[in-house]
Formats: C-alpha cells, sequence, structure tokens
C-alpha cells in the first residue's frame, strides 16, 4: 500500500492520504476513501455541529 494523492471535492486543492491513514480506514471497516482534505473536514464539521445548536 502506497501514500496516495486525492483531490478536495470542497476546495479542489490536492492531498496525501497516508498508508497508515489508510490502514486506519480499513481496520475500522471503512470502505470509501476520503473526498475532503482535512481543513474541509474541520470546517464541515464545525458548520455542522453550529447549526444543531441552533435554537428552534
Amino acid at each position: 500500500m502506497e501514500d496516495k494523492k486525492i483531490i478536495c471535492a470542497n476546495c479542489g486543492k490536492e492531498f496525501i492520504w497516508t498508508k497508515e491513514e489508510q490502514q486506519f480506514y480499513i481496520d475500522k471497516g471503512f470502505t470509501n476513501e476520503p473526498k475532503r482534505c482535512k481543513e474541509c473536514n474541520r470546517i464541515r464539521k464545525q458548520e455542522r455541529n453550529n447549526f444543531n445548536k441552533r435554537p428552534y
């Protein structure tokens, strides 16, 4: 297994999915490659958490 170059679906930047990260995915039973870089994942998670905190 080698490091993979992936293009982020949000920002379009190239990021490296390391062989260690790939092994972690395999160990957890995940079947899909990541679509977003770590920065975009962090922003998306923060936005999702802020949306869930809105009073209704």
